[in-house]
């Protein structure tokens, strides 16, 4: 309903490396003995997250020390207030008033998504200016500054002073919702926060780290679990994608999948049986999906049906509390791929290993991107990270409260790396006439290199 304010809402935002990873696969799930990867540093895998377990446990306590299951606790959100003003500070001396719209920008400082604004000011309290639903707001947050407002003009009437200069949330906030928001705060210039937003939330905090190291212990569950006893001769990939939802949520997935890019939609993941995982797309991945129909390019195609030899391609994310995971398998249904596929699948899981040992704190994503790809023969560069000249020009991608958060990997991304980062690497490629493969999985940078929470399995996993 529109109010007073015109008020409507806001939008809806073989080799050795190969080998190693199958032995540790055996290891973990089948009791086999544990080897040692390159440089004497376990092969990563859930078994190494021992090396950070207090990392991904501190700040997790029961259900009875931070309130109603989810909840995000008070510390927590003052930290990230706090860097967040830190950070302001450091990007934008002088600034004096920041309005956040955004509902994921809304959950990370608040901790409730509700429909409202939150206006942090430099210096002093903040405000969470709540329209609906304030009681909900108070029942999940526990900020002291949440407020109830019919529309702008009671926030304005309490604001006391207007700075002439107001950072947004450039690429989230509408021309149309901006401006009914000047009418009741009448300032002359705007001002982006959405790069210092991204930072504060690119390093993860032992309380979201212990969300995603959930998240990624159910992605590993069903994905290289669940999805070969749900293969059936003659399925379609849409039908697929409504079994993998269930087994999912079933698990404890929110069901929501977050991006962060403009208009960008997607159901359950992207799934594509045979060359149907190279059909072209809009979405900004190497992968592809011929989807449901034109209106809705997404889940999976309700005509492909699923035969004997097919490469079946699944890349998906899966989220606890908000935070989630970024992973991609794949499998052989029927009977083995060809030599060529198999090959260049081993190819791009050496190429995840080698990165994965370079997610150290101070490298430069740009730095990786570059080292590897110079590494690569041309003939191998050829459909490397798509197909054609629908490549994409990176290698990973940082992952949290939306898939595609801070850093990528790829070039002209030259801050350092933290410790506490989550990023997903996807080395791919496709293969005319089989389709895509690779692989993905979600790791932490730590001093050691990066850390796997969505488990280790090489892919292409033999389903008879």
């Amino acid at each position: 309903m529109v109010n007073a304010d015109g008020w409507i809402g806001f939008p809806s935002e073989g080799n050795s490396a190969f080998a190693t990873r199958y032995k540790l696969y055996d290891a973990i799930h089948n009791g086999g003995p544990i080897r040692k990867g390159r440089g004497g540093r376990a092969a990563s895998g859930r078994a190494g997250l021992s090396s950070i377990t207090p990392i991904l446990t501190a700040g997790r306590g029961p259900e009875a020390d931070t309130g109603m299951a989810g909840t995000v606790p008070l510390g927590e959100l003052e930290g990230r207030l706090g860097r967040f003003r830190a950070r302001m500070d450091r990007d934008c001396p002088g600034w004096e008033m920041a309005a956040i719209f955004g509902r994921i920008n809304l959950y990370y400082l608040t901790g409730t998504i509700q429909d409202g604004v939150l206006l942090v000011p430099a210096d002093g309290d903040p405000v969470f200016w709540v329209r609906r639903s304030h009681e909900r707001a108070l029942e999940e947050s526990p900020l002291p500054w949440i407020r109830p407002m019919s529309g702008f003009r009671d926030a304005a009437r309490e604001t006391p002073k207007v700075p002439q200069r107001f950072y947004l949330e450039t690429e989230v906030v509408p021309l149309a919702l901006a401006e009914r928001f000047r009418k009741h705060f009448p300032f002359s210039e705007v001002r982006s926060l959405d790069r210092q937003l991204l930072e504060v939330r690119s390093v993860k905090s032992p309380f979201e780290l212990s969300l995603m190291e959930r998240a990624g212990a159910i992605h590993e569950r069903v994905l290289e679990e669940s999805v070969p006893e749900l293969l059936r001769e003659g399925m379609t990939e849409a039908t697929l994608g409504g079994r993998l939802y269930a087994a999912m949520v079933e698990q404890g997935h929110q069901g929501i999948v977050r991006f962060g890019s403009f208009n960008t939609e997607i159901e359950v993941g992207q799934i594509g049986f045979g060359e149907n995982s190279l059909y072209p797309t809009c979405f900004d991945g190497p992968g592809g999906c011929a989807g449901l129909c034109p209106a809705a390019p997404v889940l999976g195609s309700p005509h492909r049906r699923l035969k004997q030899g097919d490469l079946v391609f699944i890349d998906n994310a899966c989220g606890v509390e908000g935070y989630q995971t970024d992973k991609t398998m794949t499998y052989a249904f029927g009977k083995p791929l060809p030599e060529e596929a198999l090959g260049t699948h081993r190819q791009c899981v050496e190429i995840e290993d080698r990165m994965a040992r370079m997610l150290k704190p101070g490298a430069r994503p740009s730095s990786i991107y570059a080292a590897v790809m110079e590494d690569l023969a041309p003939a191998f560069l050829e459909n490397f990270m798509g197909i054609g000249d629908r490549r994409v020009r990176f290698l990973g991608h940082g992952v949290g409260l939306v898939v595609d958060e801070l850093p990528v990997i790829a070039p002209g991304f030259d801050a350092p790396l933290e410790e506490g980062m989550t990023i997903a690497l996807e080395p791919k490629k496709g293969i005319p006439g089989i389709g895509m493969v690779g692989t993905e999985n979600t790791y932490v940078v730590t001093p050691h290199g990066g850390v796997s929470l969505t488990g280790r399995n090489p892919g292409l996993i033999p389903v008879p």
